[in-house]
């Protein structure tokens, strides 16, 4: 019998998580158990050399750790966060610069136009260009019921995980030569929706249609478009999200390996979408999901 194969069922944390709060967006050293991004773990080997990143969202959970990814596999990379996040972004970019690439961080607010067009312009400028757009950042927060869903609440999201991403989208495509590509966080939730969480689940719906008809676009252009749809994830979004501590005890206990995966455990499926080793792959949707079908 193998012994250097890891057990995925007791990979990581295995049990619930304890009922805690966060406000919106949620920082990383509030959240107990603190998340692992793969800063003691992920290993590159120059898979990315060269390779110019954006990774909107990339101060925490998934965001950081494709950010540390990247950067370890030889990528420049920019990030976006909210001024909430600012000690969030400072660690990432440190783990950024500790591997050896150039980090550049991007305060704003996502939903606003300008604010997309200019991180575009912004990593253009500081790195002499763009190769990989990772389309991360995201905002979710549980239901009651569609008859107490608020206005306000409903265009928050669409505009974090559906608005943001096609403004930036558009700024990038111009910049972007054959080889690039763009990579977007959807969810399971776009397949198997939770009433709890019905707009969110919509936008990630929304973008899994965004990444199968920008690769088809975009395919005689030699631009790559695909998604990571995770799973459950112990991110800061997830105590941002309102839940009670029976949900959060629960939280991952349903998928067929038992627990709730780690951001460390998404890197790898981003750096494949990213590298050469994708080179066929466009329009497909990775799901990382503890063995939850989508």
């Amino acid at each position: 019998m193998s012994t250097s194969a890891t057990d995925p069922t007791t990979a990581h944390h295995e049990e619930g998580f304890p009922a805690q709060q966060q406000e919106q967006p949620g920082v990383t050293d509030e959240t107990r158990p603190e998340p692992d991004h793969g800063e003691q773990s992920y290993r590159g080997s120059g898979r990315l050399d060269g390779r110019r990143a954006l990774i909107t969202g990339g101060d925490s959970g998934i965001g950081r750790a494709v950010a540390i990814a990247f950067a370890r596999e030889g990528a420049d990379v920019a990030l976006t966060y909210m001024p909430e996040e600012q000690k969030d972004a400072d660690e990432t970019a440190r783990w950024i610069t500790e591997a050896g690439a150039r980090a550049l961080s991007l305060e704003g607010d996502l939903r606003e136009e300008e604010f997309c067009a200019e991180i575009v312009e912004r990593a253009v400028a500081e790195f002499g260009g763009l190769d990989l757009l990772v389309l991360n950042a995201a905002y979710q927060k549980d239901r009651e019921g569609l008859d107490k869903l608020e206005t306000a609440e409903m265009e928050r999201v669409f505009r974090t995980n559906l608005f943001a991403q096609i403004f930036t989208a558009r700024a990038a495509i111009p910049h972007l030569e054959p080889g690039a590509s763009i990579i977007v966080t959807t969810s399971i939730q776009a397949f198997n929706p939770s009433p709890g969480l019905i707009d969110y689940a919509m936008t990630k719906a929304a973008q899994v249609a965004f990444v199968k008809a920008l690769a088809q676009e975009l395919g005689e252009k030699g631009i790559r478009v695909n998604g990571v749809a995770p799973g459950p994830i112990w991110t800061p979004l997830i105590p941002a999200t309102g839940w009670d501590a029976e949900r959060l005890e629960s939280f991952g206990q349903d998928t067929p390996l038992g627990r709730a995966g780690q951001p460390a455990e998404l890197a790898g499926a981003y750096v494949y979408l990213a590298s050469d080793e994708a080179s066929y792959t466009s329009g497909a949707i990775l799901p990382v999901t503890g063995g939850k079908g989508l």
